[in-house]
């Protein structure tokens, strides 16, 4: 069976600059799904939304846009302004755990409410042509919510659901619930893709193994923490490039370079790259000790100076 690797979208750090980048220098993610768009009540779409969805930006690598709501009109309004760039497909939010967003009854918060989902459903497939497909976790206050969703979602040609297996409250503590994820599988008519702690080859063949009738995996958080894991599973591979810590320099100046550029002062690059470190320095063989030197970092030159020897002492390994 063929195996079908996709980009979670991490809000604040999988935009078009780093989709670029990444597929550029590690490859192995066959699709990428924009991190989503939010109008707040307002039809009108953020700048910064429409630069990650330009064609222009999204020129070597597939993209599916993702919006967050629980308005239909806001979803008809994302739909038609994302098939005016000419995107075929539009992916609906009702994953993300936060409480700002689940608060207002969005993301993973909305999965309790099939009458909302129904609505927005019926007027995304009555008034437009866009393929739909969904991005959800199991439920936000327990699992057995997305059971609940499935005679609704069942009514609708529905590309896929991408299912992350734990609960809104969870946020991204504790571990995924397999056994949750699998009562899915018989529960619905559509096509699932699985998502949630692929962080190693071996953690993926352990989900493989337990569901051999799943194809797409989504990857997320482990993308970020080892850009290298889709090629090395699709390689079925344990083994880094000997110029594992080169290629990973060239990655990290090119997107410290675009968002420098992008971002306006030392403050929000530093916060922005030492966002990305939290993950990167997973990868380092002193976690603890890496982020701790980024964070200590306090102007673009010490930076450059702890990310040099970061690097320096990873090659010597």
């Amino acid at each position: 069976m063929a195996l079908t690797l996709l980009s979670s979208p991490l809000q604040g750090f999988t935009d078009f600059r780093f989709r670029n980048a990444f597929h550029h220098y590690f490859g192995g993610i066959d699709t990428f799904y924009a991190p989503y768009i939010r109008l707040n009540g307002k039809l009108k779409i953020k700048q910064s939304y429409q630069n990650d969805l330009l064609p222009e930006n999204n020129t070597t690598l597939e993209v599916i846009p993702q919006v967050i709501t629980n308005d239909p009109d806001e979803f008809l309004y994302v739909a038609k302004y994302v098939q005016s760039l000419g995107y075929k497909e539009l992916n609906w939010n009702l994953g993300c755990p936060y409480p700002m967003v689940t608060k207002s009854g969005m993301g993973s918060g909305l999965i309790c409410n099939p009458i909302r989902i129904n609505e927005v459903l019926d007027k995304a497939h009555t008034e437009t042509d866009i393929l739909v497909s969904m991005k959800m976790r199991m439920g936000y206050e327990n699992a057995e919510e997305i059971l609940e969703t499935f005679p609704i979602l069942d009514q609708y040609p529905l590309k896929s659901i991408a299912i992350h297996a734990r609960i809104g409250k969870q946020l991204y503590k504790g571990p995924v619930d397999l056994d949750a994820f699998e009562k899915c599988i018989g529960s619905t008519k559509h096509k699932l893709y699985y998502n949630g702690d692929i962080t190693s080859v071996s953690a993926f063949k352990e989900i493989e193994k337990r569901f051999p009738d799943i194809d797409h995996f989504m990857i997320g958080r482990g993308l970020i923490a080892d850009p290298f894991l889709p090629n090395m599973i699709k390689n079925n591979s344990t083994e880094y490039p000997e110029n594992r810590w080169e290629i990973f320099s060239e990655f990290h100046d090119s997107i410290y370079q675009q968002y420098d550029e992008y971002l306006s002062g030392p403050t929000p690059i530093k916060m922005k790259m030492l966002g990305f470190w939290e993950y990167f320095s997973q990868a380092t063989s002193n976690p603890h000790k890496t982020y701790k030197a980024i964070k200590k970092a306090t102007n673009p030159i010490k930076y450059r100076l702890a990310v040099d020897q970061i690097l320096k002492t990873e090659m010597k390994r």
